[in-house]
C-alpha cells in the first residue's frame, strides 16, 4: 500500500512544479488514507512536505527571473500572520469531539477532513472551468487591499488544513496585482514556501514528528517538483489543469462519503 503513497508523493511535486498549485491539496488525503496518519498530524506533515517542495520548485523560477518579491510581500505578510495565529491558537481550541448528530459523532479529525473535502471541491471547480485566463482589474490601489485580504484567507485555510492554497493565490496575483501567469506561478511557490514552513514550525511542538518518514516523503515530493519544473518547459500547465481538477473532485467526494457513511 505504501508504494501508492510514494507514487502519489511524486505526483504532488509534479503538480506544484507544473501548475504552481493543486498538488498540496493531495498531501493530506495521501497521508491519512494511504499512510494511516490522523488528520491533525497529516496537516502538520503536509505543511513541511509542501513547504520544502515549494522552496525547491521556486528556485528554477527565481533563476529565470519569474519571481516578484514585492508581490510576494504584499500577499504573503497577511497570509503568514494568519497561518501563525491559526496553527498556534485557533486549531488547538477545536475539541476532539465537536458535536453529535443522532448517533454520528463529528470528531476533530472528521471535521478537518470534511472541510478539506469542501476545499478540494472548490479547487476542482477553479481548475475545471473553461475560463482559466484571469483578467487583471484596473484599480491597483484597492486591489492591493483585496490581495492582502485574500492572503489572510489563504493563511487561515493553510493553517487549518495544511494546504498551500496555490489555486487561490495564482488567480489573485494575476487578476488583482496584474502579475503575468508564469511570474504568478513562481511567486505563488515562494508564498507557499513561507506559509507552509512558518505554519509547520509554529505548531510542531504540538505533535511527535517522525523525521525519518517525513524526510523520505519530502524528498520524493522534491523529486516530483523537479520533474514538474522541467516538464513545464515543454507542456503548458493550463492544459492539464482540467484533468487534474476532475481528479481532485473525485477525491473530495470520496472523502465525504468515507467520513460520513463508513
Amino acid at each position: 500500500m505504501e508504494i501508492f503513497g510514494y507514487i502519489a508523493s511524486v505526483l504532488i511535486g509534479i503538480s506544484l512544479g507544473l501548475i504552481g498549485g493543486g498538488g498540496s491539496i493531495l498531501t493530506v488525503p495521501v497521508l491519512v488514507y494511504i499512510f494511516g496518519l490522523d488528520a491533525f498530524l497529516a496537516t502538520e506533515y503536509s505543511l513541511f512536505i509542501v513547504g520544502i517542495s515549494s522552496v525547491v520548485g521556486s528556485v528554477s523560477y527565481f533563476k529565470k527571473g519569474l519571481v516578484n518579491f514585492k508581490t510576494a510581500f504584499i500577499f504573503g505578510i497577511p497570509s503568514i500572520i494568519s497561518i501563525f495565529l491559526t496553527r498556534r491558537y485557533i486549531l488547538p481550541l477545536i475539541p476532539d469531539h465537536v458535536f453529535t448528530v443522532d448517533n454520528f459523532v463529528v470528531t476533530k479529525d472528521i471535521l478537518l477532513l470534511l472541510i478539506f473535502a469542501g476545499l478540494m471541491m472548490l479547487a476542482s471547480y477553479k481548475m475545471i472551468r473553461k475560463n482559466t485566463e484571469y483578467q487583471p482589474e484596473t484599480d491597483r490601489g484597492n486591489n492591493i487591499i483585496l490581495a492582502a485580504g485574500e492572503g489572510s484567507i489563504v493563511g487561515i485555510l493553510t493553517g487549518l488544513l495544511g494546504a498551500g492554497g496555490g489555486f487561490l493565490i495564482i488567480p489573485a496575483l494575476v487578476s488583482l496585482l496584474k502579475t503575468p501567469m508564469k511570474v504568478a506561478i513562481g511567486t505563488s511557490l515562494v508564498i507557499i514556501s513561507f506559509n507552509s514552513l512558518i505554519g509547520f514550525f509554529s505548531s510542531m511542538h504540538n505533535v511527535v514528528i517522525d523525521w525519518k518518514f517525513l524526510t523520505i516523503i519530502s524528498l520524493i515530493a522534491v523529486i516530483g517538483i523537479i520533474i514538474g519544473s522541467r516538464m513545464s518547459k515543454k507542456i503548458e500547465g493550463k492544459k492539464l489543469r482540467p484533468a487534474f481538477g476532475w481528479f481532485i473532485l473525485v477525491m473530495g467526494i470520496y472523502i465525504i462519503i468515507k467520513e460520513i457513511f463508513f
